[in-house]
């Protein structure tokens, strides 16, 4: 419950504290005392928009602080939690406007955001009034209060987790859809490449090893040409050795007729024949030694030069097709296993869909149902509130194809005002005054169900008296024994009612500055502010003994 409400410097109030109690509090003043100020200054501590002209004039700034009490699992302290935000005692909620228009707010002393500090407020406070649309008017909450209602919470959470398993296997689904037909539309390229890239093997490391051996083939080319050119000059058909062979052997037969000059020449033309022996020799074995192959340099060039031109067609390094093919394979074999793992896809999302559609349809059923109850119990309080020739409607609409977190239902709060008149929304077919009426009868219904511990009337008796104003009286004094009641009012009858009188005033210091200030009242002043209520300006004995009847009748139905 709001516990304490402090206001500085907020239009016509300079300094303002009031603490509050359970039960039904009233707040009652003359036109214009500051009752609406009030208002104004604790919906901006609950996130209302803020202006500079609710700055009191003179000041640089005003602040509102709202206190509230609230039970530990209360869903106002959840959602503290959930937005990381403390929670230790009291709920502080804190709004600074300042002269300039700029405003700050504060929830337990930490700064935070204008919508969290409505978010919020929302789940601590609601406020009624002829022209509100902040509370029961919305219709984006009307489903959750008739949930609320017929004790269907724990059945719309189940329908969530529901909806939340059949969303997350269609979001899967979807999501395996789009790489299979990726994958379709590039499964002949894939084949095309896998079989090239088997065909040719690639091996780690190959292109240097093949690179290594194709560089020292060309060398030994090199070599080999040469060898083989020397080895055809001594060995071949020009070779000169039998020329000289020859030639020694004519010499040696000459030598003994001139053995002084000859002997010398035909030892060294021995030596040379020796030299160029051992010169073949070399030959021979630098030959066999180079085993030169020009069909296998040819074969390790060919193999070269198509690994290098897969790497180009590729794009990748020579040194990457063998992971490229095994990427490759692995991707065939994920477009061949995608089709069996899509058909389980499907299959899991038409299993969660359908345990969705029973959860939702169980709870359309149990909604229907309630919805009729709800009726009832609103109904039941209209006559009192002077609406008996009047019809509450809860409209709703039922579509299996629209699925959504909270079911398959739409649900909006309607009213008939007469007989043959067209039923439609509360909010644009009820008048004001009718609307506030409804509100209340609706709020009775509900009880404590789906509302926030606070709950705020704000002149929802305008327009009524006697009898009507009576009933609405004794519903706001019922449902103040669920909840925290608080309620501008101006007729008598409501305000005999309350366990809390608050008196709203306007007052002027001696610069004429004027200020609003509020108190509570005892018994006497209430007897007094009571009978200016019923008489107006002038008060009368009579109105006197009126005020002293209704608080006595109260009194006596209170004990």
């Amino acid at each position: 419950m709001l516990s304490h409400l402090s206001i500085r410097d907020i239009v016509l109030i300079e300094r303002l504290d009031i603490e509050f109690s359970n039960g039904l509090s009233v707040l009652t003043g003359e036109t214009g005392a500051g009752k609406s100020i009030l208002l104004d200054s604790l919906s901006l501590a609950l996130g209302a928009r803020g202006d500079a002209s609710l700055v009191r004039h003179g000041a640089d700034q005003g602040q509102v602080t709202a206190v509230f009490d609230v039970p530990a699992k209360h869903p106002a302290r959840i959602f503290l939690n959930q937005n990381g935000l403390e929670d230790d005692g009291d709920i502080i909620l804190r709004r600074v406007q300042s002269g300039d228009g700029r405003t700050r707010v504060f929830i337990n002393d930490q700064v935070a955001s204008v919508t969290l500090l409505r978010e919020l407020g929302r789940r601590l406070v609601e406020i009624h009034g002829q022209h509100d649309d902040r509370a029961l008017v919305d219709i984006d909450i009307h489903r959750s209060l008739l949930d609320a209602f017929g004790g269907l919470d724990s059945q719309t959470e189940v329908v969530r987790e529901k909806f939340k398993s059949w969303r997350d296997a269609e979001q899967a689904l979807n999501r395996h859809r789009a790489k299979v037909e990726a994958a379709e539309r590039e499964g002949d390229y894939l084949r095309a490449s896998v079989e090239e890239l088997d065909k040719l093997n690639p091996q780690i490391g190959e292109e240097d090893e093949l690179a290594e051996r194709r560089a020292v083939m060309m060398k030994s080319e090199r070599i080999a040409s040469d060898v083989n050119e020397a080895n055809d000059l001594l060995s071949g058909q020009g070779s000169p050795v039998p020329s000289l062979a020859s030639l020694v052997r004519r010499l040696e037969r000459k030598a003994p007729e001139a053995p002084q000059l000859l002997e010398p020449v035909i030892n060294a033309i021995d030596e040379a024949l020796d030299k160029l022996a051992l010169a073949q020799d070399g030959i021979e074995a630098a030959i066999r030694a180079i085993d030169f192959d020009p069909r296998l340099q040819e074969q390790v060039e060919e193999r070269l030069f198509a690994l290098r031109a897969a790497a180009r067609k590729y794009s990748v390094p020579v040194s990457e097709l063998p992971a490229l093919r095994d990427k490759m394979d692995a991707d065939l074999v994920d477009l061949d296993a995608g089709a069996e793992k899509l058909e389980k896809l499907e299959a899991e999302a038409i299993v969660t869909k359908k345990a969705y559609d029973d959860v939702a349809k169980a709870l359309s059923a149990a909604r229907h149902e309630t919805a009729g109850h709800l009726k009832a119990a609103v109904m039941a309080e209209l006559p009192a509130l002077k609406l008996e020739r009047a019809e509450f409607i809860v409209e709703m609409t039922t579509d299996t194809e629209s699925r959504s977190a909270e079911g398959i239902d739409i649900v909006e709060y309607w009213v008939r005002t007469n007989p043959g008149t067209r039923a439609g929304p509360m909010m644009k077919v009820a008048s004001g005054g009718e609307l506030s009426r409804f509100l209340l009868a609706l709020k009775v219904a509900l009880a404590d169900r789906g509302s926030a511990p606070t709950l705020v009337f704000d002149e929802i008796d305008t327009g009524v008296g006697g009898a009507v104003a009576d009933a609405i009286g004794q519903r706001l004094s019922r449902l103040s024994s669920r909840v925290q009641v608080l309620s501008v009012t101006h007729a008598p009858q409501v305000a005999a009612r309350a366990s809390t009188h608050f008196l709203i005033a306007k007052s002027a210091d001696k610069s004429d500055r004027v200020s609003t200030s509020i108190r509570v009242m005892e018994t006497a002043e209430r007897q007094e502010e009571i009978a200016r209520m019923l008489a107006g300006a002038s008060v009368t004995d009579e109105a006197r003994a009126a005020a002293e009847r209704l608080l006595g009748e109260n009194s006596k139905v209170k004990a």
